[in-house]
């Protein structure tokens, strides 16, 4: 969950929204808005522990078309895409440190996608290992800038309190468009259901690492934009296009930009490898449903992953980072992608009545009112995107739409292998 965008999308906010407040209380709104979608995808989880995660959740709720459309998706933008997004960005921030030309910085984005693939390709416990270091630095790092802004900085620097911004329904529709920011950070509270079919004891820790995980971020990145609010200025926040590092300058001194860098490489680096970790197990279990490749529902006999998956999102991602297409990829699909998790959060409901068999271990805390109150919440969100962008939301429809005549294409060759 933690990447870049913590470090940076604050002060989208803080324009959208214009007071501390009110930006607070976006972080609040998406934080809960996830942590509903966690608890409803905890049930699931703990009731379907199979590799594929939300993939599977979907099938067994609305059938193969839903599913593959949203594997579909994973795939081709909301993965592949995300993961080019974050080795472009650890790119950047590298050269904070070692110049690097155009292609030298695609290069460094490229070679961090082949290390984390060849980690994972190795074992998921090489790669849980991995995302264990990495997490653990970032968080630590995270919380000494949070002490220590509030250590030695005296207190908020004097300056405006709020910025011009429209009221009413105006207010909302600012409002909606800070949330994507928002759940742009939050984004990825999901991915640890993909490699369920790998995890021990998975409805027990499941659960846990769903409703664990997003609280414990919902609280870091409150505490992080309150230490911003305190050190700068309310128009200091607005106008920075890094936030952070401009934050860590008035904490620690000229040397804050660095550190902060530092840290973003490594949150950059920690993400990457989650993604490459999980998502291959969404096109392992495609495969299996003969809705994919053959090949990559292929496991390596001496590793016990999902390798050939592994490559062929590796290859994927390592191709739009060499386009540089994938910026515009990853902006269609957030729209594509709340549609597939508000029908995930309808899914709790429908298995409810559908599945009545299946043993849950764990059930939906407030159910049916958080399911509904996620999903509900979800389409505001959506219809607000959709009125205020509609070209980008248009664009995610048609990117999902493209992949139907691509699910029958599957089904038909499936059927034929069988025959």
């Amino acid at each position: 969950m933690i990447g870049t965008a913590i470090f940076i999308v604050p002060a989208e906010i803080t324009r959208e929204v214009g007071s501390p407040g009110a930006a607070l209380a976006v972080w609040v709104v998406g934080g809960l808005l996830s942590l509903f979608g966690a608890l409803s995808f905890a049930e699931m989880a703990a009731m379907l522990p199979n590799s594929g995660g939300q993939y599977v959740f979907l099938r067994e709720a609305y059938g193969p078309l839903v599913s593959f459309l949203c594997g579909w998706s994973f795939f081709l933008a909301a993965q592949g895409g995300g993961i080019s997004v974050l080795a472009v960005g650890f790119a950047q921030y590298l050269g904070d440190f070692i110049p690097l030309s155009p292609w030298g910085a695609k290069a460094a984005a490229a070679s961090s996608i082949v290390l984390f693939t060849a980690i994972n390709y190795r074992g998921v416990r090489e790669g849980g290992l991995t995302q264990s270091v990495l997490t653990g630095l970032k968080v630590g790092v995270m919380v000494v800038i949070v002490i220590l802004g509030y250590v030695l900085v005296a207190g908020a620097p004097a300056g405006v309190k709020s910025l011009p911004v429209a009221s009413g329904t105006g207010f909302v529709a600012s409002f909606g468009l800070a949330l994507v920011a928002a759940l742009w950070a939050y984004e990825g509270w999901n991915t640890c259901t993909f490699a369920a079919g790998e995890v021990k004891r998975p409805e027990r820790n499941l659960p846990l690492a769903l409703i664990l995980g997003t609280v414990g971020v919902i609280v870091l990145y409150l505490g992080l934009n309150l230490v911003y609010y305190r050190v700068l200025t309310l128009p200091e926040v607005a106008q920075s296009p890094r936030v952070a590092a401009d934050a860590a300058v008035r904490i620690f001194g000229r040397t804050g930009a660095y550190l902060v860098s530092i840290v973003i490489i490594i949150s950059t680096l920690g993400s990457i490898n989650g993604s490459v970790l999980a998502a291959p197990r969404v096109y392992y279990a495609m495969a299996q449903d003969g809705l994919f490749f053959r090949w990559c529902a292929a496991v390596h006999p001496r590793y016990h992953t999902p390798h050939r998956a592994l490559l062929l999102q590796g290859a994927w991602a390592i191709l739009l980072v060499a386009m540089g297409t994938y910026e515009e990829l990853f902006t269609y699909v957030v729209f594509a992608a709340w549609v597939f998790y508000a029908l995930a959060g309808l899914a709790v409901i429908i298995l409810r009545r559908k599945r009545p068999e299946l043993a849950r271990p764990y059930r939906v805390f407030g159910y049916p009112w958080v399911p509904i109150a996620f999903v509900l919440a979800s389409i505001w969100f959506l219809v607000n995107t959709l009125i205020e962008k509609p070209a980008e939301a248009g664009l995610g429809v048609l990117m999902v739409a493209l992949g139907v005549p691509v699910f029958y294409f599957w089904k038909r060759k499936a059927r034929r292998l069988e025959l």
